[in-house]
C-alpha cells in the first residue's frame, strides 16, 4: 500500500490524520509504535523529531501531525476540505490550531503532572481560561454551524477533538472535574458531542477505560521523585 502511518493509539496526535483519511476516505496501512519505543523505521522517517505520527507516501516521509492534515487536504481534493477556502479564515483556522498545541494541551496535561494543590488549581485555571477562549472562537469560526469548519468536520475540529478523549481522561483523574461545562461553553460542549459521535471520529478515538489506564501510567512518571 503506498499510504502509510507510524502511530499509537494513546496518541491525539496521531488521531489527527486518521481523523482526515476518515474524512476523505483514503485506506491507508496503521503501522503501531509500541508506547516508550522509536522502530527503525520511525528514527530513519523522522530524524529530526523522533516523534509519531509520521505518514509515509509512495515511501516519501511527511511528519507533524498539523502539518500531515493539511498534505492529506492538499493531495486527496476529493470529499470535503478540511481548510476553509477564504484565506484569512486558513490564517486564524492555523493561528487556533497552534494556541490549542502551544498553551491549551500543556495546561491540560499540567493538571495531571502538577505536584501541589497550588499547581494543580493553577493548571485548571488556565485549562478553563483557554476553554472559554475557543468557545468564543467556536461562535466567530462556525457562524452558527455545528464545527468550527462550518457544516463538516476541519482543520479546527481535527486540532481540538483529538484531545477530547484526554479531556474527559484528567476530568476523571481530576476527582470529578467538569471543564467542559454545558453552562459555561455551551456551544463547546454541544460541539464536542457532535464531534465525537461522528463515525470519522468514533473509529479512532480510544477507549476512555483504555486510555485511562494508560494516562495513569504516565502520571505515575510524570510524578515521581527526581532519583
Amino acid at each position: 500500500m503506498a499510504v502509510k502511518l507510524l502511530g499509537g493509539w494513546p496518541s491525539p496526535f496521531v488521531m489527527r490524520p486518521r481523523i482526515a483519511f476518515n474524512i476523505k476516505s483514503v485506506e491507508y496501512e496503521f503501522l503501531e509504535e509500541t508506547p516508550g519505543t522509536k522502530s527503525d523505521l520511525l528514527l530513519k522517517s523522522n530524524p529530526v523529531y523522533k516523534k509519531i505520527p509520521v505518514l509515509l507516501h509512495d515511501d516519501k516521509p511527511i511528519c507533524e501531525s498539523m502539518i500531515i492534515v493539511q498534505y492529506i487536504d492538499e493531495v486527496w481534493t476529493e470529499g470535503p476540505s478540511l481548510l476553509p477556502t477564504d484565506p484569512y479564515d486558513r490564517a486564524i483556522a492555523r493561528f487556533w490550531a497552534v494556541y490549542i498545541d502551544d498553551k491549551w494541551f500543556p495546561s491540560l496535561v499540567g493538571i495531571l503532572k502538577a505536584q501541589t494543590d497550588e499547581a494543580k488549581e493553577e493548571a485548571i485555571g488556565q485549562v478553563l481560561a483557554g476553554l472559554k477562549l475557543l468557545e468564543e472562537t467556536f461562535e466567530k469560526c462556525s457562524k452558527g454551524k455545528e464545527f468550527f469548519n462550518g457544516e463538516t468536520i476541519g482543520y479546527l475540529d481535527i486540532a481540538l477533538g483529538c484531545y477530547l478523549g484526554w479531556l474527559r481522561v484528567v476530568e476523571i483523574m481530576g476527582g470529578g472535574l467538569n471543564l467542559l461545562d454545558e453552562e459555561k461553553t455551551p456551544k463547546l460542549a454541544a460541539w464536542a458531542n457532535k464531534l465525537c459521535s461522528n463515525e470519522v471520529v468514533k473509529d479512532v478515538m480510544p477507549e476512555t477505560e483504555k486510555l485511562l489506564e494508560f494516562a495513569k501510567m504516565l502520571q505515575a512518571k510524570w510524578t515521581q521523585p527526581a532519583q
